[in-house]
């Protein structure tokens, strides 16, 4: 009895199976999200990254290429945690399904973009980020409250920016940390503070750049509602420019760096100093048209007394007059001089700051470095002199011509060097070269 036909049906190749199958998976499943832990990381010559990923109850073979794995930004490792985009399909050599991984990310930080996400999503949604319930922020405020860490790069660019641009201004530090479990908790107490303190017209809260992680205290939901009930404008400067914290969504502005909140919050003092000069110039004209005026009214009046002819009247009136021009114009001068001593006392201040020490210190550093530069360069032309000599004394170690100059010699015949006797035979006519010189022979 012969064995069963398949008839019309058709007969499958493995390889067209597993293309089917391939197909099938990544039209059917398309791009997941997936969470597991790593094992069996490998990295070959190649570059792509080869590793399992499983759980407490299964695991599946991944593959990261080349060009995506090195957008990652650190190399993973075995029981580490991630969260990855990926592909399902079948690796068809083998039979066997694995993820084709396009985004790899820490598992923990992923949590975190989760968590900032949703708690971002939920307090715009309340209307915490609405511009219109935003304080607007005083165009010369009388002192301000520095809240940041008393040990980062951040207060001193912040004291810095002030000390330039409006050292008038005096700036009370609220020290708290800005990283770390306890500090969400203790920046709401520095700003409890500020209020309580009751002395400061703004607030900056700033500190410098870090990772998600380091910023995350600035994403505490409490601390955020505690920004939108602060009676004081508030301004933030946290982390750089490309770093956004749901602090920075509810302060009444949020400013990329803490410099430039320093900046967002202080006049120039330059521009002030311009504007002083202006309302000076005014004052003068002002005061230039008034006389002019009065000049004016008194030549009227002076014409109706003489019409009148009340001559001890008019004199008695043009006394009181030039009295009350008189006492104008001391009143006028007295303010030029008030304005100008607070102008000389401005450009006190900016003299503190001139840049020239800066710029000294900073040549004296460019000249060492230098010398710095010179010596460096001198000492590599020693030691390449130096190598120079050893190879020198090698090569001529290795030349031939000292090994003819102790007693071998070197047989060619024609043009051909001779290196057997088999080359040889009886008749031959051959060339001996010896260290100093060459001679000719005849085989027997």
């Amino acid at each position: 009895m012969s064995a069963e036909q398949p008839g019309d049906a058709a007969i499958w190749t493995v390889s067209a199976l597993n293309f089917e199958v391939k197909t099938l998976l990544s039209r059917g499943l398309g791009t997941l999200w997936i969470e597991g832990e790593i094992s069996n990381f490998a990295r070959p010559a190649s570059g792509h990254w080869y590793f399992t990923l499983k759980d407490d109850r299964a695991q599946c073979r991944a593959a990261m290429f080349r060009g995506r794995n090195s957008r990652v930004g650190f190399q993973p490792s075995n029981g580490q945690k991630v969260l990855v985009r990926a592909q399902v399909t079948l690796y068809e050599a083998r039979g066997e399904y694995q993820l084709v991984v396009d985004h790899l990310e820490d598992a923990g930080v992923g949590e975190l973009m989760r968590r900032y996400e949703q708690l971002k999503a939920q307090l715009n949604q309340e209307g915490l980020f609405d511009a219109a319930r935003k304080q607007p922020l005083p165009t010369h405020p009388r002192k301000i409250a520095l809240v940041t860490s008393a040990t980062g790069a951040a207060i001193r660019d912040v004291l810095s920016v002030i000390a330039r641009r409006a050292p008038h201004i005096p700036v009370v530090v609220f020290p708290t940390p800005v990283q770390g479990e306890t500090a969400a908790l203790q920046i709401r107490q520095a700003l409890q503070r500020v209020v309580d303190y009751g002395e400061c017209d703004v607030v900056l809260l700033v500190r410098g750049g870090g990772s998600l992680e380091d910023l995350w205290s600035f994403n505490d939901e409490a601390l955020a509602r505690d920004i939108v009930a602060l009676p004081i404008p508030l301004v933030t400067g946290v982390g750089h420019e490309v770093d956004f914290t749901i602090a920075d969504f509810v302060a009444d502005l949020r400013a990329p760096t803490p410099s430039v909140a320093a900046e967002s919050i202080t006049p120039d003092i330059n521009e002030l100093m311009q504007g002083i000069d202006d309302r000076v110039a005014r004052l003068l004209g002002q005061i230039e048209r008034r006389l002019g005026k009065d000049r004016e009214r008194m030549g009227y009046l002076a014409k109706a007394l003489g019409q009148q002819h009340p001559t001890r009247q008019f004199a008695q009136l043009k006394l009181r007059l030039e009295h009350a021009y008189l006492a104008l114009l001391r009143q006028q001068r007295a303010g030029l001089v008030e304005q100008r001593h607070r102008l000389r006392l401005c450009e006190s201040t900016l003299a503190l700051h001139h840049p020239g020490v800066k710029i000294t210190q900073l040549h004296e550093r460019l000249s060492r470095l230098l010398q710095n530069q010179q010596t460096a360069m001198r000492q590599r032309l020693l030691l390449a002199r130096h190598q120079l000599s050893l190879h020198s004394r090698s090569l001529d170690t290795l030349s031939p011509l000292k090994t003819l100059a102790r007693g071998f010699a070197t047989v060619s015949k024609g043009d051909k060097l001779v290196t057997s006797v088999t080359q040889l035979a009886s008749g031959d006519a051959i060339s001996i070269r010896l260290a100093d010189g060459e001679a000719d022979a005849k085989i027997s």
